[in-house]
């Protein structure tokens, strides 16, 4: 209830986190410290923050206070689709090295 009122994001990444244990009360205290986070950050970027780690596929206390300690809860999570262009540099390999 606590995560619901900060945000739907940060709801949704508590459920993620205590569905992923084995034991549910093993992810209590990771949830408690992201609700912690409001007090310092606000709601509105904790929030946002949530949104960004169920994205990237962080489900712990530190990857969410990394995210706002840094910023990254401004900016959006660039993802690179399959129809972007290959990266070309002289040190990546390529599929051929390892053939």
């Amino acid at each position: 209830q606590d995560a619901a009122a900060i945000g739907p994001a940060t709801s949704a990444l508590g459920d993620l986190i205590l569905d992923e244990r084995s034991h549910p009360e093993q992810g209590f205290r990771a949830c408690l410290g992201i609700l912690r986070l409001a007090a310092s950050y606000g709601r509105e970027r904790l929030d946002a923050a949530a949104a960004r780690a169920i994205d990237i596929g962080a489900r712990t206390y530190g990857s969410v206070k990394s995210i706002l300690a840094n910023n990254l809860d401004r900016r959006s999570a660039h993802q690179r689709s399959a129809d972007d262009a290959p990266i070309l540099h002289a040190n990546i390999r390529g599929p051929r090295y390892y053939n």
